[in-house]
């Protein structure tokens, strides 16, 4: 009998199962991330083998190899730099305004009723408008520079953000409110202690959904109206038949948008603690 037999008969443990127990434990613990991952290689090598087998035309679908290599090459190019950045920069400059005026403004309409009143036509109007159908007038106005991107990111990303903000604003428990108004609070008061803290989830929920559509703002400006950027990159090689740049462009944007969007988990996180609980 070795040691193994002799500890397991003293304490009744079978040692032999420990690494099927580590396995186990581990699976279930990252059951979401490994199941994800499985799925995702499982269609990457079904992708790759119907290519391989010529079952369809890599002119049209490419392969998840063909995109590696497309990839590692354009990424290792001075043309992704430019790109990037110009990329980058406008969805800063066109979200970041989106934010600044987006915010406040929808607290404001949510606040004020009759200010909600005076402009909500205005942005009824402008959000049942197709984005696209103003690129024309925003290369007009601002040219195929920097300023009609900014422009159409910025239309894009606000509607979400101040229709949530307002929403925020309108839906605070009324009995947060009596409260500090039964002591004579200023509305400064009120907003920084009650509206903006209870209004957070709100607003963040804004900013993802904004974030989805500046991502759209991006690629739909410069596909139309651009001399550089992603976008821009993806329309030219769709109009050569790269299909293979296409797809590394598609990888770059989506990449883009899960890294700002968990960076805005963060933030929520972050964020978390200005939540008011009526019940404490």
């Amino acid at each position: 009998m070795n040691t193994s037999q002799k500890a397991a008969e003293v304490t009744g443990i079978d040692l032999s199962s420990f690494p099927k127990r580590q396995w186990n434990r581990f699976y279930y613990s990252n059951e979401r991330f490994i199941l994800g991952a499985s799925g995702v290689v499982f269609l990457l090598a079904l992708w790759e083998l119907i290519v391989r087998v010529n079952l369809v035309d890599p002119l049209f679908t490419s392969s998840p190899a063909r995109i590696w290599t497309a990839g590692i090459q354009y990424v290792s190019s001075e043309g992704f730099v430019n790109d990037f950045i110009a990329s980058g920069s406008e969805l800063l400059a066109g979200f970041g305004l989106a934010l600044v005026i987006g915010i406040p403004l929808g607290i404001v309409m949510g606040w004020y009723p009759k200010f909600n009143y005076l402009v909500d036509p205005i942005f009824n109007f402008l959000y049942a408008s197709p984005r696209i159908a103003l690129v024309p007038l925003f290369i007009i106005w601002f040219g195929i520079g920097m300023g009609s991107k900014v422009a159409i990111i910025f239309l894009s990303s606000i509607f979400p953000i101040v229709f949530n903000t307002l929403m925020g604003v309108k839906t605070i428990d009324p009995v947060l409110l009596n409260v500090p108004r039964s002591y004579n609070a200023k509305d400064y008061q009120i907003f920084k202690t009650v509206v903006l803290p209870s209004s957070v989830p709100a607003i963040i929920s804004g900013v993802r959904l904004g974030l989805g559509h500046a991502l759209i703002g991006v690629v739909v400006g410069e596909m139309t109206a651009a001399t550089m950027g992603v976008g821009h990159m993806m329309f030219t090689a769709g109009q050569t038949f790269q299909t293979d740049l296409v797809f590394v462009g598609l990888i770059i944007i989506a990449g883009f948008g899960v890294i700002l969007t968990s960076l805005v988990q963060l933030l929520e996180r972050h964020f978390d603690k200005w939540r008011v609980d009526i019940h404490k």
